[in-house]
């Protein structure tokens, strides 16, 4: 009984000693930088080595909520590696010691690895281990039955517990300090709310008043930007100061241009919805979504550069180090690719790039949607290779065309008669021409489409059902000018799903 009991105490100062090393670590971070925060460094590298596989499986199964599943599965490792600190060292000090300078090192060579990482970019990580390092010897020589410090058992248990509590809470409130100050000491939420939107060169073409066919359940054909989807590498938000963004053009071009924020603004800003898509969206999957954007034309930028004639891809650089891989042609051959400042006539959301990112139609945003966007390399796909291309994805993205069914949704039940079944189709850069709906086994029937908004948006359609009693499955299909989507299925990896959505249904 009271080697285990001894166990737990000691389990309860190596977690002690945790909470400490993180708040001290996140309090120095606020000198060196949101991403040198041990735990950041350390999820942030963790991400660049997820395998395709095990990326595709967060994104899929916990979609724009995959940041903070990763910090809750960071945390409970970290907490269980200081409870096992503490076990060991009340064993043998070396062991436990051993084991936190080790648990240091990682996170000061992830910190260290980040693309901004600058002179001082382990010091969270160094500092954060000594002050753990100094807890835990401390608190393992108050430990009951420590041969330090011999006391009657009830005064030595109560002073342990006193002392472990000090120290965690001070460990947490420390990264609870660090967290809040840093947050708020981060000027792009101030300087996106003093910019002022200019007008726009050429706006979009009106919108038809059809493009929402008007049935309840079926998601609105203007995404909401605070309800627009957020997949992206960067466990911290970069936080860019417009005044000192830039964006280099270089590589194989006639001249190298560099473009301010203030030319952005002053350039010919084009206007245009554009639905983009994650290719980690599953069948029937909702990281997708439409909006309203404003931008410069990245095909003027280009123009001013003169790539040469034997480029075709340009590498797009995050400053958080992301990189994507988009074929010159889709920025050059009219279609409305933009460096976007702004959704919905507002600045472009924190989150989503702010101040400026990368908006193309017809393909998905791993090669390029780059946020928070700093350099267009112009190469060719041959002599480079993006961000996710290096772990295993193809180099090119192209959106493939898809639909799902949105009402009824899996497993409703409905009452026989006339049943609505509707959902959205999209194909951008080519269009929507048609979808069909499918009963079990039986033929494929015509549904209604929505008012087009353009062959960059998607589009709603809806079909009117004579349904019988009994269960069924409900299968779509769309078709752009090339014909019928493909209803062989295929994983997201290595280039976006296919098949067709389906839903079953019971009919009372």
């Amino acid at each position: 009984m009271a080697g285990r009991r001894d166990t737990g105490l000691a389990a309860l100062a190596g977690l002690a000693a945790g909470a400490v090393t993180l708040g001290v670590g996140s309090l120095v971070a606020l000198l060196t930088g949101p991403s040198t925060d041990p735990l950041v460094a350390v999820g942030a590298a963790f991400v660049d080595a997820t395998p395709a596989w095990l990326k595709d499986f967060a994104a899929s199964t916990f979609g724009t909520a995959d940041k903070v599943v990763l910090a809750i599965g960071e945390v409970v490792v970290v907490l269980a590696l200081a409870a096992l600190a503490g076990v060991l060292a009340a064993r043998r000090w070396a062991w436990g010691a051993t084991l936190v300078v080790v648990l240091g090192a990682v996170a000061g060579l992830a910190a260290m690895g980040r693309p901004d990482a600058g002179t001082l970019a382990a010091a969270p990580a160094v500092v954060g281990a000594i002050a753990g390092l100094l807890t835990l010897r401390e608190l393992v020589r108050r430990l009951p039955g420590a041969p330090q410090r011999p006391r009657p058992e009830g005064v030595e248990r109560r002073t342990f517990l006193q002392a472990t509590a000090a120290a965690g809470a001070l460990g947490v409130v420390g990264v609870v300090i660090g967290r809040v100050i840093g947050a708020g000491a981060r000027g792009a939420q101030s300087a996106r709310s003093a910019i002022q939107i200019p007008r726009p060169a050429t706006t979009a073409a009106p919108v038809p008043a059809g493009v929402d066919i008007g049935v309840d359940g079926v998601e609105p054909w203007q995404t909401p930007a605070d309800e627009f989807y957020r997949i992206d590498t960067a466990l911290v938000v970069p936080q860019v100061d417009p005044q000192t963004w830039s964006l280099r053009v270089h590589g194989m071009v006639e001249e190298e241009v560099t473009l301010t924020w203030d030319e952005l603004l002053d350039s010919d800003l084009v206007e245009a919805w554009v639905t983009l898509a994650c290719v980690s969206n599953p069948v029937g999957g909702d990281l997708i979504g439409n909006q309203l954007w404003l931008g410069m034309p990245i095909a003027d930028l280009l123009a001013r550069a003169r790539p040469t004639a034997d480029a075709d891809m340009v590498l797009s650089r995050s400053i958080d180090g992301f990189t994507a891989s988009t074929p010159l042609a889709a920025l050059t051959d009219g279609r409305d690719a933009l460096l976007a400042i702004a959704m919905d006539g507002e600045p472009l959301p924190v989150e989503h790039g702010f101040p400026v990112r990368m908006v193309v139609p017809g393909l998905y945003g791993y090669v390029s949607a780059t946020k928070w966007v700093t350099e267009l390399r112009v190469t060719r796909f041959a002599d480079a290779t993006a961000y996710w291309t290096d772990r295993g994805w193809s180099a090119e993205g192209p959106v493939k065309t898809q639909s799902r069914i949105e009402v009824p949704t899996q497993g409703n039940s409905v009452p026989a008669g006339s049943v609505v079944v509707a959902g959205t189709a999209w194909a951008q850069h080519r269009g929507i021409t048609g979808v069909q709906v499918r009963v079990d086994d039986g033929d494929w029937n015509d549904a209604t489409l929505a008012d087009d908004g353009g062959i960059d948006s998607w589009r709603q359609w809806s079909w009117t059902w004579d349904a019988e009693p009994g269960s069924h499955e409900l299968f779509v299909r769309a078709s752009d000018p090339q014909g019928p989507q493909t209803g062989a299925v295929a994983d997201v990896i290595p280039d976006g799903a296919t098949g067709y959505d389906t839903v079953r249904v019971i009919v009372t």
